[in-house]
């Protein structure tokens, strides 16, 4: 089962997944990843994509690189996981290209779609989007030590984020599934393994 979690800057989903994986471990077998990353390549792209020393990094090739870093992670981590019968939990998906690069860059779902379209072809079974205010979000990480170049937008383009999240969320309602971010960890914690056992 591939289950995927998406969300604004702050919203924990780092925490969420280790403390699903942990639960899940105890019946299942499960990897956990992240995007942009997750194999060697796919991370040396992230760094290119995330690090503020590389400010010149336009809309669209940040878009291409994610595409790019996508694919390589489902060829050497998703897939062979999934065949091996084994539960994905990943840390971002295609979701977020499409309420980042899509929505809040303006370059348009058909595009976007498009460029991933190998991802379309390997779609996550469930998807969790955590939804926060920006402002709790981006309060949260203040004090991260390593602040990405996407943390360092302005309050206005992490709005835009969430406005495309919860637009995504309505166009995809039957794989995602939004749980409100104001609630503490262990209680999202609890309502995503719910779901995630009623699916299995």
């Amino acid at each position: 089962m591939f289950i995927t979690f998406e969300g604004g800057e702050g919203t924990g989903k780092t925490t969420l997944i280790q403390n699903v994986a942990t639960i899940l471990r105890k019946r299942h077998q499960v990897i956990t990843s992240r995007e942009p990353g997750g194999s060697m390549i796919a991370e040396a792209i992230r760094d290119i994509i995330l690090n503020p020393k590389y400010k010149g990094v336009t809309p669209y090739t940040e878009a291409l690189l994610l595409a790019a870093a996508r694919a390589q992670h489902l060829d050497e981590v998703i897939i062979p996981a999934l065949k091996d019968h084994k539960i994905v939990l990943c840390d971002r998906y295609i979701d977020s290209s499409l309420a980042y690069q899509a929505y809040a860059r303006n370059l348009g779902y058909k595009f976007v779609l498009s460029i991933n379209h190998y991802a379309t072809l390997n779609m996550p079974d469930l998807t969790f989007y955590i939804d926060l205010d920006p402002k709790v979000g981006i309060s949260r990480i203040a004090n991260r030590d390593k602040y990405d170049r996407l943390d360092q937008e302005t309050f206005d383009f992490h709005e835009k984020v969430r406005e495309g999240y919860l637009e995504i969320a309505n166009m995809y309602s039957t794989r995602i599934v939004t749980i409100d971010g104001n609630q503490s960890i262990d209680e999202i914690t609890n309502q995503i393994v719910k779901k995630i056992e009623e699916k299995i």
